[in-house]
């Protein structure tokens, strides 16, 4: 490999024994994402079919599992054609890619999220002004913003990186993440504030305001009557569920950079593999099984299937 595909070419070292298990770790990973690609799918086609579905709660949810969909695209393919090739490597503008998609996607499922609370919120605190609020336009003006803010913030690092000069051509993971900074010759203190001001801004930011707005929802509840409570925690407990399952993943995902070299790399790799298995795959169990009418719909139509 000449000093030109060194500069251009990045390796990907976090895999483990991959020349011996690499079809092992393709038909796991392949039945995965088709699992994925499905069980999300087959919800969002749900909402999007049944009219009774057609409510702002509904339509995150399907903004959620859409965005699942995309972060594992994200991710899967790349995957699966390492675990077949003889080298396990990725370009440079590839990763820089990669990277920019992993974490806009990622801050589009905090704001999402946090859309989702704020739906609640107005739904169970001002059930009067619900129709008001949480019109069409809002809903939409909420799911751009949702992807659209976190791509520009994650854009910037990224685009000032792709000129700047590279001494290390190996990245101890297998896929692209913060990581990849790490390959640069020197490390900008820029980019590093900038990496701490996006990383408050796509996810403390929206997650301290998920905290609040769920903080008076049970404030109020808990003076409620029953169905009030059943109704709010039938509707509140899978967005927390969610919350709580992604938070310790991106949670794992910024130590992992920090403290990569202090890793066993079996271990870092069996995490990794956690990260990008269970949580798009816990979106549409917990929804599917947890969100009434959507379970409703789901066993309608499996039994329909059956019968047929």
């Amino acid at each position: 490999m000449d000093s030109d595909l060194n500069a251009t070419f990045i390796t990907l070292g976090g895999y483990v024994e991959v020349h011996k298990y690499r079809y092992l770790y393709f038909v796991i990973m392949l039945t995965v994402y088709i699992l994925i690609i499905c069980c999300n799918s087959t919800i969002v086609c749900l909402i999007c079919i049944h009219k009774n579905l057609n409510e702002p709660m509904y339509i995150f949810i399907a903004a959620l599992l859409m965005n699942s969909v995309l972060y594992s695209t994200t991710i899967y393919p790349k995957l699966l054609i390492d675990f077949l090739s003889e080298k396990q490597i990725i370009s440079y503008s590839a990763c820089l890619f990669q990277c920019f998609l992993y974490y806009s996607l990622n801050g589009s499922e905090f704001l999402l999220l946090a859309a989702m609370s704020y739906d609640r919120y107005v739904s169970i605190c001002k059930p009067l002004q619900y129709p008001a609020i949480m019109r069409k336009t809002t809903v939409s003006i909420f799911l751009i913003l949702a992807w659209l803010v976190p791509a520009c913030q994650i854009a910037v690092p990224v685009a000032l990186s792709a000129d700047t000069k590279l001494c290390n051509f190996a990245l101890k993971g297998i896929f692209c993440n913060n990581s990849a900074y790490k390959l640069h010759c020197v490390m900008s203190k820029t980019l590093s504030v900038y990496g701490v001001f996006v990383l408050l801004n796509v996810t403390l930011l929206p997650v301290l305001f998920i905290l609040f707005t769920y903080t008076k929802i049970f404030i109020i509840t808990f003076h409620s009557c029953g169905e009030v409570r059943i109704k709010a925690a039938q509707t509140c407990l899978p967005h927390l569920l969610i919350l709580i399952n992604f938070s310790c993943l991106v949670a794992y995902d910024v130590i992992i950079v920090k403290l990569e070299s202090d890793f066993p790399k079996t271990l870092r790799f069996a995490m990794t593999l956690q990260v990008i298995l269970y949580h798009p795959l816990f979106n549409p169990i917990i929804y599917g099984l947890k969100m009434k009418e959507i379970s409703k719909h789901l066993k309608r139509l499996f039994c329909q299937d059956k019968v047929n």
